[in-house]
């Protein structure tokens, strides 16, 4: 996969946008939160996503695929290249990292709006 392919396979996604925060990387985010982030400045491209603890113990074992600088611990894998994972299989984990992400940004929302809740009956 290039790029481009992962480009427009990452925007296709309901509310996904990028963004480049940093000057050498595409970030991939949906409700202000990335999903996937592909290196513009190194060949090959890496690529980091997000993805469950299995998953993220799998990834690690295998070549070409590491923890990924400052979020590893957050079970963030960089793929050495784009080329390091079939097509099929780094599409199926960036869309669970997507998901993962709009989860993780719904139940942050159901918090606030209990917050507020308590909030209006308090001042009641």
């Amino acid at each position: 996969m290039d790029v481009e392919a992962l480009r427009r396979y990452c925007l296709s996604f309901s509310q996904a946008a990028e963004d480049m925060p940093w000057p050498d990387d595409l970030c991939f985010k949906v409700n202000g939160k990335i999903f996937a982030a592909v290196s513009l400045s190194t060949l090959p491209r890496g690529l980091t996503f997000k993805c469950t603890p299995e998953t993220f113990a799998e990834l690690v074992e295998r070549e070409g695929i590491n923890p990924a600088p400052y979020v590893g611990r957050y079970k963030r894998v960089r793929l050495g290249g784009l080329d390091v994972l079939q097509d099929a299989e780094l599409k199926e984990l960036v869309r669970q990292s997507y998901e993962m992400v709009v989860a993780k940004a719904k139940v942050a929302g159901r918090g606030a709006d209990r917050q507020r809740k308590k909030s209006k009956k308090r001042g009641k």
